[in-house]
C-alpha cells in the first residue's frame, strides 16, 4: 500500500466518522421534505382566506386623504385595503391607516392582539391562550424580525396550532400547527442547520452550511477514488456493504451534496447579476394616490357582482390606475370552519377570485396587455439593447416553471443580447416583470435543481417515477453513509477498549 493510498484511508475514515452521520441526517430529512416542504409558514392565499370581508361602507377617505393624515409624503410603493381589527385600513407600505377616520394604527396590546388571533381562527376567545410578548424571534419566527414584537398564541383545538401575532401591523404573521412543527424537526431544521441558537447568526450559519458541505463533497470525493485503488481488497460483511453500496450511490452522493453547496451562493459566478431593469419599467411609477376616488358601494356591489372582497390592491400598470381585488371564493364562506387548515391554493393557469379594476372608469379588465405595450416599454428602458427572441409562453419551461402551479402563465419571455444573455419572463395580465435569469442563473439552475432535486424537464412532472428514483437514490446513500457511520464508530471503538484492558492490569 503506497503511502498515498494510506493516508487516503486514514483521512477518509476519521473525516467519515462524524460527516456520515450528517449524510444520514440530510438523506432521511431530505426524503421528508419531499412531502412537507420547508418550514411552517402562513401561505398568502391561507392569509387571504382568513381576511375578513372589506366593508366598503365604512371606508370614509380616498388613500389621498389617508395619506395626509399619515403625514406619508413620498410616494408609496405598495399600498393596500383590507379589514385590520375590524376596521377598513390602508397599508401604505409599513405604515397603517384607517379608511373611517385617518387614525394611524400605533402597536397594539395582548388584548387587541387576541381578538385578532380569535377573528382569524373562527374560535372563540376562551380556546386562545396568550402565551407571551416575543422581543426576539424563536425557531419559527426567525425571518420576521421587521414586525417584531409579536404576541405568540396556543388554541385549543386538537391541532396544537400556535399563531403570532405582530404589534405593529395587528395581522397573523406565523402559524403552525403540531404537525407541521414535528415535520420540521425532522426535515427542514436539521436539513439546513435551522436551528434558531445558529440561524439567527446570519454569518456563522452561512460558514458553517458551506464548511460542512464542502467537507462533504471532499469526504465523497476520496471515497469515489477508494472505491477504484481498493477494488481488489477482499472487504467482509459490513466493510463489503459499505464498499460496494459506496461505489454504487457514490456518485449521486457528491453531486447531491455539491448541488447543496451550491444553494448557499459560495462562489463569486453564483452571485452574478444579469440585466438591470427599472424597478417601474411597466408599471411607469409607484400608485398615484390622487387617481382613486371615493369608495361607492353600490358602483362596487356592481363590479364585482355582489361578491365579498377580501383585499384590494392599489396599483399602477403601464402609466394607468388600476384596483387588484381578491375576492372572497364562495365555497370558503359557505365552509368558514375549513379554512384554516385547508389553504386554498392559487393555480399559474389564472388567479381565480381575482379582479382587475380600471379606476378611472370602474369596469374590469379581462384582457392581458398587448405584447406589444410590454416590447415597447422593454425596449425604451434598454436603449441599443438587441433583443433576441419574444414570445408568449403557454407552458413552463425549463427556468421558469413550478410543480403546484403558483406561478402564472401565460407568460411573455423576452431573451435579451447582453454580456449576461438575460431573459425576463413578463404576466401580461399584470404587466409585471415576475423573474428574470442570466446565464449563470441558468448553469445554477441545473448544478442546483437538476442535481440537487433531479428537476429534469423529463422526470420531474413524472410522479411517481420522480419519487421513486428521488428516493431510491436517497436510501443508497443513506445506506451508505450509516454503513460508514457504524464501521467507524467500530473503529474508534477497538482503540479504546484496548486502552481499557490495559489500564485495568
Amino acid at each position: 500500500m503506497t503511502l498515498l493510498r494510506k493516508w487516503l484511508i486514514l483521512a477518509h475514515r476519521y473525516l467519515g466518522i462524524p460527516l456520515s452521520l450528517v449524510f444520514v441526517v440530510w438523506f432521511v430529512s431530505g426524503i421528508v421534505m419531499m412531502y412537507t416542504g420547508g418550514m411552517p409558514e402562513l401561505t398568502p392565499q391561507l392569509r387571504l382566506n382568513r381576511l375578513p370581508a372589506l366593508d366598503i361602507s365604512r371606508i370614509n377617505l380616498t388613500p389621498h386623504d389617508a395619506a395626509k393624515h399619515a403625514k406619508v409624503w413620498l410616494p408609496a410603493d405598495s399600498v393596500s385595503l383590507f379589514m385590520v381589527t375590524d376596521r377598513p385600513a390602508y397599508r401604505l407600505d409599513t405604515t397603517t391607516v384607517f379608511a373611517d377616520n385617518g387614525e394611524v394604527l400605533g402597536n397594539i396590546g395582548a388584548a387587541t392582539a387576541h381578538t385578532v388571533a380569535s377573528q382569524f381562527t373562527g374560535h372563540p376567545a376562551e380556546q386562545i391562550q396568550h402565551v407571551g410578548t416575543l422581543q426576539q424571534p424563536d425557531q419559527w419566527t426567525m425571518t420576521y424580525d421587521r414586525v417584531m414584537p409579536l404576541h405568540k398564541f396556543r388554541v385549543d383545538d386538537g391541532l396544537g396550532t400556535e399563531l403570532y401575532v405582530s404589534s405593529s401591523t395587528a395581522e397573523v404573521t406565523v402559524l403552525t400547527t403540531q404537525r407541521s412543527r414535528a415535520l420540521a424537526w425532522i426535515g427542514a431544521i436539521p436539513h439546513w442547520f435551522y436551528f434558531s441558537a445558529l440561524r439567527l447568526n446570519q454569518s456563522l450559519w452561512s460558514q458553517v452550511v458551506i464548511w460542512t458541505a464542502t467537507a462533504g463533497c471532499l469526504l465523497a470525493v476520496m471515497g469515489l477514488l477508494l472505491g477504484l485503488t481498493q477494488a481488489r481488497t477482499p472487504y467482509t460483511r459490513w466493510m463489503r456493504w459499505h464498499y460496494l453500496t459506496g461505489v454504487v450511490f457514490g456518485v449521486f452522493t457528491l453531486t447531491w451534496v455539491f448541488s447543496g453547496l451550491l444553494s448557499m451562493e459560495p462562489y463569486a459566478w453564483t452571485k452574478a447579476r444579469g440585466l438591470e431593469l427599472p424597478r417601474d419599467v411597466l408599471s411607469g411609477g409607484p400608485p398615484d394616490l390622487n387617481a382613486f376616488p371615493e369608495m361607492d358601494v353600490k358602483t362596487w356591489e356592481r363590479v364585482t357582482g355582489g361578491q365579498a372582497v377580501a383585499e384590494l390592491q392599489l396599483t399602477r400598470m403601464q402609466d394607468e390606475s388600476y384596483y387588484v381585488a381578491r375576492l372572497i371564493p364562495e365555497h370558503l364562506e359557505a365552509a368558514k370552519s375549513e379554512r384554516l387548515h385547508q389553504p386554498y391554493y392559487i393555480t399559474g393557469r389564472a388567479e381565480p377570485n381575482r379582479l382587475v379594476i380600471a379606476a378611472n372608469t370602474m369596469t374590469v379588465k379581462d384582457d392581458a396587455f398587448t405584447v406589444e405595450s410590454v416590447m415597447d416599454r422593454l425596449i425604451a428602458a434598454t436603449p441599443g439593447m438587441p433583443i433576441v427572441e419574444s414570445v408568449m409562453l403557454d407552458e413552463y419551461d425549463s427556468y421558469y416553471y413550478s410543480r403546484r402551479g403558483r406561478i402564472p402563465l401565460p407568460v411573455l419571455r423576452v431573451k435579451f443580447a447582453d454580456p449576461s444573455d438575460t431573459w425576463v419572463y413578463v404576466d401580461p395580465h399584470m404587466s409585471r416583470v415576475v423573474t428574470s435569469v442570466h446565464r449563470s442563473n441558468r448553469v445554477e439552475r441545473w448544478l442546483f435543481n437538476g442535481l440537487h432535486s433531479l428537476d429534469f424537464g423529463f422526470l420531474y412532472t413524472s410522479r411517481p417515477l420522480w419519487d421513486f428514483i428521488v428516493i431510491t437514490l436517497s436510501v443508497g446513500g443513506l445506506a451508505s453513509s450509516g454503513i460508514g457511520f457504524w464501521v467507524g464508530l467500530k473503529r474508534l471503538r477497538r482503540p479504546f477498549l484496548r486502552r481499557l484492558s490495559e489500564g485495568s492490569r
